[in-house]
């Protein structure tokens, strides 16, 4: 029996040393049931309400590739605490034929997976309901309630007990000059990409020592984040604005805001590093702000709630000279996000998205016309087709022996009628094989003859089909689909800008699908250079694609 080990432990007071000693112990258990161990997989810090865990997948991938008959953990918590998941990782191994083993409770069936996924389930709750009593406790001392703001240092304590005292925070001096710096400079009328600008320009470190963008500075009006709408800035902890739910569909954890009722709120004026009339001049200009004409008219729209669409490029591009993601500007063009949001690159040209995708899908519709693909494509459909068709002689063999088998005995009863055998039961069989011959018959006649194992037009279909590659892109029927197939030739496009446009460089599948001449043959590929140029009031468009 093919074995493997899983192994995890959270970063909730457990250490690495954790995993070395689950692996132990499976090991030993292997081998006293004398099992072929053929991989560990493990995932270190990370909880088990989440799925998203790089060993978890791999070993659910290789149970779907046969690759495993049994799954031997510590115990199923170690899998997952979530019910839900629980049950699906259960469904799964089942499904693939993979038996899962714990050292706690043996072969894991049905029942294990109700029982213990519930008492799992319950144990997050209770852990969650005791961190957040304690969270609260710890705010209205006056300390963190988790993580730490700019313009702060954390500060571990020994107290009289010699134990570590933690949340503490002091003013950091040079951070809050900085802080005092953005809330004047927006307060003269400077916008919060300009004060970005700025500090990136200044070599500033931001929060984290990440660079500044305009996102932090502003934050969100709603959750009340961002520099200039911090409360600890004024001496104010505010604690419990939102709460995190994990999304069934992906394992992610999103934010949810909590009513402002729910919200704890503790003076704490030692913190205090902008003045009262400072903060309330910052807050008048940002309420004035939302309140102009135009922003009000676009969140009458509630944009945030239309789910924007997939493009085949959508967190694909990247800026060659600083590796940022390019991102969507206006309508329909792409540049480069550090460039636009930090004025950190000085990558500033923009380019169509359209005009991108369409460089791309007629790149490869054209390599895709090479002869030598049309022929190996020709193979492959007369390989397909031919098995096929031998599936289909086979079925309509195989009904016509049965027939050949019903009619035999359906003739045995007609003779023993004859010799005047006269049973209950005879009647009854006789009208059953009849019945089931008149089906066989009628599934030979409707079964369609074979076609013909080589196609006259084979070559004229495949360039209709690779012609058809951009009506399935415009078909909405077609579109998403068509979408996540190039997506996955894809794993980036990176952007070099030159003088006369960009030179695009495509990482992945697509770039073996894509032959340029004199090309390396090595994994990445360059397409050669597409020159744009700049037309008024429309914006890049392609002069020449010489590909």
């Amino acid at each position: 029996m093919r074995a493997a080990i899983y192994a995890r432990y959270s970063s909730n007071n457990q250490r690495e040393a954790s995993i070395e000693d689950q692996v132990r112990i499976c090991k030993a258990y292997i081998a006293r049931e004398q099992w072929s161990l053929e991989k560990v997989y493990s995932d270190a810090a990370i909880s088990g309400a989440t799925t998203l865990r790089p060993g978890y997948q791999k070993l659910l991938e290789a149970a779907r590739n046969g690759a495993l008959d049994l799954v031997v953990a510590e115990s199923l918590d170690r899998l997952s605490r979530d019910q839900e998941d629980i049950a699906a990782l259960y469904k799964q191994l089942t499904f693939s034929g993979v038996a899962l083993v714990t050292l706690a409770d043996g072969k894991v069936n049905e029942l294990h997976v109700g029982l213990k996924g519930t008492m799992n389930a319950l144990y997050l709750k209770d852990l969650a309901d005791k961190t957040r009593r304690g969270l609260e406790g710890r705010v209205r001392q006056g300390r963190s309630g988790g993580g730490n703001a700019f313009g702060y240092d954390v500060v571990h304590e020994t107290g009289p007990d010699g134990q570590i005292t933690r949340g503490n925070r002091r003013i950091n001096g040079a951070e809050a000059q900085t802080v005092v710096a953005i809330f004047e400079s927006f307060v003269r009328g400077k916008s919060p990409r300009a004060i970005a600008y700025g500090l990136n320009a200044e070599g500033v470190p931001g929060p984290g020592g990440r660079q500044w963008s305009d996102t932090t500075i502003r934050g969100h009006h709603a959750r009340r984040t961002g520099i200039l709408r911090n409360e600890l800035y004024v001496g104010r902890l505010v604690w419990n604005r939102q709460r995190y739910i994990k999304d069934p569909r992906t394992g992610k954890r999103l934010a949810r805001p909590n009513p402002e009722s729910e919200w704890v709120i503790h003076e704490v004026p030692a913190l205090r590093i902008v003045d009262q009339e400072l903060w309330q001049k910052v807050q008048s200009r940002l309420g004035s702000i939302r309140e102009k004409p135009g922003v009000q008219k676009a969140r009458s729209t509630r944009f945030w709630e239309n789910r924007r669409p997939r493009h085949i490029l959508t967190g694909l591009t990247k800026c060659a000279i600083c590796e940022s993601d390019f991102v969507s500007i206006g309508r329909d063009y792409l540049a480069c996000s550090a460039a636009r949001r930090k004025g950190t690159c000085d990558n500033k040209r923009s380019i169509r998205r359209s005009v991108l995708e369409e460089l791309i899908v007629n790149a490869l519709k054209r390599n895709l016309m090479a002869p030598e693909l049309v022929k190996v494509f020709i193979t492959e459909y007369h390989a397909e087709l031919n098995r096929l068709n031998r599936e289909q002689e086979q079925a309509i063999t195989n009904k016509s022996k049965s027939l050949g088998t019903v009619a035999r005995k359906i003739d045995g009863l007609y003779d023993a009628i004859a010799d005047g055998l006269r049973t209950a039961g005879l009647k009854a069989k006789l009208e059953q094989l009849e019945d089931e011959k008149a089906t066989l018959e009628a599934e030979i006649a409707s079964s369609k003859t074979p076609a013909p194992r080589l196609h006259p037009n084979l070559a004229e279909l495949y360039r209709r089909k690779v012609a058809e590659l951009h009506e399935n892109l415009r078909d909405p029927s077609t579109r998403s689909e068509a979408i996540e197939l190039l997506r996955g030739l894809i794993n980036e496009v990176v952007l070099y800008p030159t003088d006369t446009g960009f030179e695009i460089e495509l990482v992945g599948e697509i770039a073996k699908m894509i032959a340029l001449p004199g090309g390396s043959g090595s994994a990445k590929s360059n397409l050669n250079e597409c020159s744009v140029k700049v037309v008024a009031g429309v914006g890049f468009e392609p002069t020449t694609f010489r590909l």
